[in-house]
């Protein structure tokens, strides 16, 4: 392992035993040997004798090992159901409270940008952020003609930091791989792949102008999602500028309530909107952590999502799309021989996995929880058996399918704090019907092929020249089909090999033929036959090698 990323495995201990987290310093057994050495330092003490709860000591070392932690921190604070209150509590802090970096920097990072002064850009720029979080922080702002913005400023350094952690997590996902059957059923090493396309992409603010700029045209006139505009003039790979929205944070539940907000409504809202972005557009939110998300209640009655922080987006295969969608509505119907069939089909488990089996497996998960509602649910029952069905169905993880599992845990998590009478799949199944309704009917069949015209003709305009090409080529005996197969290949070249040895066989028992009778004739008669003899053998010998 490169000492790089031995040193970052000791500070990333370091912090959790300075912060007084022994349990997980001796839970995590890569930095047992170097525990004892952690709990001599005499700076250990003393941190150790700070009153600091739990859930704020562990906040604070996240904090303090950077952004890839932080986003942990922040995903597992959607989940207040699996976490104890005290932890939950600290972890929501990370959404939008994370320490800000100097101001005199942003705005020098500003101006550098977008090549002009801050007092030429904007009217007004407030110097303290209205939010910090891992990656950027937002600075409130108004433009020269009064319009209300945001500015979101990347932190200096990001990406070295980053990198120096990708470097950490490929390191132990290769261990992991290479010494346990178990993570080698997970992929680690194309999970964590997949993680830093997905992070790297993030530190790019005009990627995520793009990506805003998308979903708002994707929502144009929708009254259940509100899009900020993006005002493109004043993005730049590490500032963006775009519209300020007003509202509340969706994790400020009281102040919600005293507004008279039907909470029903709204998580019904959230779902419809999760699988509206997955399956009709094909382009989802991907972090949707309460920090980013916005209730807008100037009608109470019907509140409507605002949302922002746009680096992380997510798409869909058609293929993963078609199984991801059969599964729902299958699980819906309770149809459990459908779902262990597509499990098959779409390859999430081996070709020879019986279904029967696969069957009952599922049908003893899904059961117990179907129509019940989400307080009902304990999803950390549910994951303990789904992980044990995996193991045995030798299950694998999709890597392209981890953004939107972790987008639907955060959902689900979502409308439990808001609603936790909350109908899941009564919810969720008209929007994916009508979505298979709209994919097979006779519309979307024509739209599909009239989208295929243009290519079709420019096929067919080839064809009458292609068809010339090929039987002018095949009178003159120069057809020839190319077969690109290495197996074919490989065979190809062992065969060749093995004529070579033949033939080298062939020819040296001929040469030692004509050697002996050579021999022969100037020597005593009585040796013609001998030769003779040998001859044959060699002779026979070579020819049933050429044979074989």
């Amino acid at each position: 392992m490169r000492l790089r990323v031995m040193r970052r495995l000791l500070d990333i201990q370091r912090a959790l035993v300075r912060h007084g987290l022994d349990d997980f310093v001796r839970a995590t057994h890569l930095y047992r040997p170097f525990r004892f050495l952690a709990l001599l330092s005499p700076w250990t003490w003393f941190e150790r004798r700070s009153g600091a709860s739990r859930g704020e000591r562990l906040r604070l070392s996240l904090e303090e090992l950077g952004p890839i932690f932080i986003k942990f921190g922040q995903a597992l604070s959607t989940r207040r159901d699996l976490l104890p209150p005290d932890i939950a509590d600290e972890l929501a802090k990370l959404q939008d409270r994370v320490p800000p970096f100097d101001s005199a920097l942003a705005v020098a990072t500003v101006e550098a940008s977008l090549g002009a002064p801050l007092d030429a850009l904007f009217a007004i720029f407030e110097r303290t952020p209205l939010a910090a979080a891992s990656i950027a922080q937002v600075h409130a702002a108004v433009l020269r003609d009064g319009r209300e913005v945001v500015v979101k400023i990347l932190r200096p350094g990001m990406r070295a930091l980053i990198e120096r952690d990708l470097e950490v997590l490929e390191a132990l996902a290769e261990l992991a791989e290479r010494y346990s059957s178990d993570a080698r059923r997970i992929r680690p090493r194309e999970v964590v792949a997949e993680y830093r396309k997905t992070i790297i992409d993030e530190l790019d603010l005009m990627r995520e102008a793009a990506n805003a700029s998308q979903l708002k045209r994707n929502f144009a006139g929708s009254k259940l999602l509100y899009v900020p505009e993006v005002y493109w003039d004043l993005c730049r790979s590490n500032v963006m500028v775009m519209e300020r929205i007003h509202g509340l944070v969706i994790s400020r539940i009281e102040e919600l309530r005293d507004l008279g907000t039907n909470f029903a409504r709204l998580a019904e809202n959230g779902v419809e909107i999760f699988f509206t972005q997955v399956f009709r557009h094909n382009f989802f939110h991907a972090d949707m952590h309460p920090g980013n998300i916005f209730v807008q209640v100037e009608d109470p009655e019907n509140p409507r999502y605002a949302a922002v922080d746009f680096g992380i987006v997510g798409t869909l295969q058609p293929r993963d799309q078609h199984y991801l969608a059969e599964n729902f509505l299958a699980f819906f119907d309770r149809d459990y021989h459908r779902v262990a069939a597509l499990h098959v089909e779409s390859g999430w488990v081996p070709a020879d996995t019986r279904i029967d089996e696969l069957e009952s497996a599922v049908r003893t998960v899904c059961e117990p929880i179907f129509n019940k509602p989400l307080k009902e649910i304990s999803f950390g029952q549910v994951l303990l058996r789904l992980f044990e069905t995996a193991r045995r169905f030798d299950m694998r993880v999709q890597p392209q399918l981890i953004l939107l599992q972790k987008t639907l845990l955060n959902i689900e998590g979502l409308g439990r704090q808001l609603y936790p009478d909350l109908d899941l799949w009564k919810t969720a199944q008209p929007v994916l019907r009508a979505w298979m309704r709209e994919r097979i009917g006779p519309r979307s069949v024509f739209k599909r092929l009239r989208a295929q015209v243009p290519d079709t003709v420019e096929a067919i305009k080839t064809l009458p020249q292609l068809f010339q090409t090929a039987v002018r080529a095949s009178s003159e005996g120069r057809l020839r089909l190319k077969v690109e197969d290495s197996g074919v290949e490989r065979l190809r070249e062992e065969i060749e090999r093995r004529d070579a040895r033949r033939e080298a066989s062939l020819g040296a028992a001929v040469l030692w033929l004509s050697g002996l009778v050579w021999i022969a004739a100037f020597q005593d008669s009585r040796w013609v036959g001998a030769t003779l003899m040998l001859g044959a053998i060699a002779l026979f010998v070579a020819s049933r090698s050429r044979r074989r």
